[in-house]
């Protein structure tokens, strides 16, 4: 399971490397160096919208949130998928099918349980560079339009194996 990650990279640097636009709000820009981004905060997707082959860098929240759902508070139940399952859940289905995104991270959080309580192990790449999970997305709207996502997971490698049985897919460049 994925419970949180980190995003430091500076924005120009992956607008860079996913070839895509800043994302901004109506705000304006809203990237900064996060270190331990948790469930239902803002985070930084890539996607290709339909019908439409050009990369673009949005701001989902994560914790997916079916279209189909009464309430925003299933999300919190939804921040990882299981990748084994895609197709059969229907919380995944529909996104599964049609709205696919990575998700942009410097590396991710496991935790070891040991008699004075869990201690976090930081993962990222060899080279310190950027990752892509594997993500699912979804538009919701009720009173308010979210644009949420979801982390797909698989069996941990040899590396991750002893402390979780769980890790996010991570995409190649």
């Amino acid at each position: 399971m994925c419970g949180r990650f980190a995003l430091t990279t500076a924005a120009g640097e992956i607008a860079s490397f996913f070839s895509v636009q800043l994302p901004t709000t109506s705000s304006g820009p809203t990237i900064q160096p996060r270190y331990n981004i948790a469930p239902s905060q803002q985070v930084s997707v890539i996607v290709a919208d339909e019908g439409d082959a050009e990369r673009k860098w949005k701001l989902f929240r994560w914790g997916l949130i079916p279209s189909w759902s009464k309430e925003t508070r299933i999300g919190y139940r939804l921040i990882n998928a299981r990748s084994e399952t895609l197709g059969e859940k229907p919380s995944f289905r529909a996104a599964f099918q049609k709205r696919r995104c990575l998700i942009v991270a410097d590396g991710f959080y496991e935790w070891e349980k040991t008699t004075t309580g869990k201690q976090p192990h930081y993962f990222s790449m060899a080279n310190g560079g950027l990752m892509a999970f594997a993500g699912l997305w979804e538009r919701w709207n009720r009173e308010t339009e979210i644009f949420s996502c979801t982390i797909i997971t698989t069996i941990a490698n040899e590396l991750l194996g002893e402390l979780h049985d769980r890790m996010p897919v991570i995409l190649d460049p």
